[in-house]
């Protein structure tokens, strides 16, 4: 009723009202812990999905290790999601919390070639694994031009500037070029990212290329209003057909032709149907790719009996349990690129799982 009336209430922020007043306040208060179980349980990777099980599983008294295969705990909170939605010092202190629950936090470690899951059961003594390594081998469209200088992934872009600190280059040892035009492809949440950033960086002319319209955007509305407020200019019902070199094999512009919108395809949203003789090139330095992800196979190919989509992603039932006993999965490993609310959904209900599985006398033997 407020919100057809007035403004709705913003629950969001009230919610991270909270959260502020909490820390600064400095009012947190560890939870109580059940009594220490024999269980060993093993987290493969640290993002949300991860996290968020690791911390219920040590609630209940299980003895929780977390593997992750970079230097950093987060996952995509701290290598995908900018300084400026999440601040990383807000990332550390909840990383500190779950360590006083007693988890323990293995960095550069990489399952499936530091070890495979069948050693962490086999020679660790885990009794059940949960897997939650996300979605972050990148995707590209497959047009000319790709393999130029200057040609990033959301991923990769996001990864240098917020986990390897390119922005402080040279303090920092990973740099990251930006030309005074930069080129997002993309409309999701990420996209919106990258363009920020890149506005952040220091590029005069931010580019957002879609190929739908404003209204088709998979990104949350708030974002997309957050991307227009500074100042990012959207280049909608737009599809990206080339990229530009100069003479040293680095972008110069991207070739682009302008799209219509047909009849809704499978997803829903009204197809972008290209128009003839539409081309026209935008001159740009930089060109970020954001249009999807899909996980790292790794795991996968290394762990026999687990079944896998065509999309790549790891099978699960409605207990985010997968084909293999003992094993559990959640977040962009078993959804594709989601979000992070439901990847800790999904760490959730999966330590409820493994409780239920390991109390059962099932775990893995």
């Amino acid at each position: 009723m407020l919100g057809k009336k007035l403004t709705p209430v913003a629950i969001g922020k009230l919610e991270r009202f909270v959260a502020d007043f909490e820390m600064r306040e400095k009012l947190f208060t560890p939870p109580a812990l059940a009594p220490r179980r024999e269980e060993k349980v093993a987290i493969v990777g640290s993002g949300p999905a991860g996290l968020t099980c690791a911390s219920e599983l040590a609630r209940m008294g299980y003895q929780v290790t977390v593997f992750e295969a970079l230097h950093a705990v987060g996952g995509v909170l701290r290598y995908g999601i900018p300084e400026f939605r999440l601040p990383k010092e807000i990332l550390d202190i909840e990383t500190e919390r779950i360590k006083a629950l007693g988890v323990e936090i293995y960095t550069n470690f990489v399952i499936g070639r530091t070890a495979t899951i069948d050693e962490l059961f086999d020679e660790w003594g885990f009794k059940a694994i949960f897997l939650a390594t996300g979605a972050g081998t990148p995707t590209f469209l497959g047009i000319p031009g790709e393999n130029l200088s200057g040609v990033y992934s959301a991923n990769e872009f996001l990864t240098r500037v917020n986990l390897m600190g390119a922005f402080r280059f040279p303090d920092f040892d990973t740099p990251i070029r930006i030309g005074e035009s930069v080129a997002v492809i993309g409309g999701g949440n990420t996209a919106m990212d990258a363009v920020r950033t890149s506005k952040r960086l220091g590029a005069k002319h931010s580019y957002l290329i879609y190929r739908r319209s404003r209204s088709e955007m998979p990104a949350r509305q708030e974002e997309v209003h957050h991307a227009e407020q500074e100042g990012i200019e959207f280049l909608l019902l737009t599809n990206p057909t080339r990229i530009l070199a100069d003479d040293n094999s680095w972008v110069r512009g991207i070739e682009c032709q302008r799209m219509e919108l047909g009849e809704p395809d499978e997803s829903g949203r009204r197809r972008p149907v290209a128009v003839k003789g539409s081309e026209f090139v935008v001159e740009v330095q930089t060109i970020v790719e954001a249009i999807g992800q899909k996980p790292n196979p790794i795991i996968q190919a290394t762990t026999p009996g687990l079944t896998t989509s065509k999309r790549g992603t790891v099978v699960i039932n409605d207990q985010q349990a997968t084909s293999r006993a003992g094993i559990f999965a959640g977040g962009d490993l078993s959804r594709g690129g989601a979000t992070v609310i439901l990847a800790m959904r999904d760490g959730k209900q999966a330590s409820a799982a493994i409780h239920a599985y390991l109390q059962n006398g099932t775990a893995h033997t």
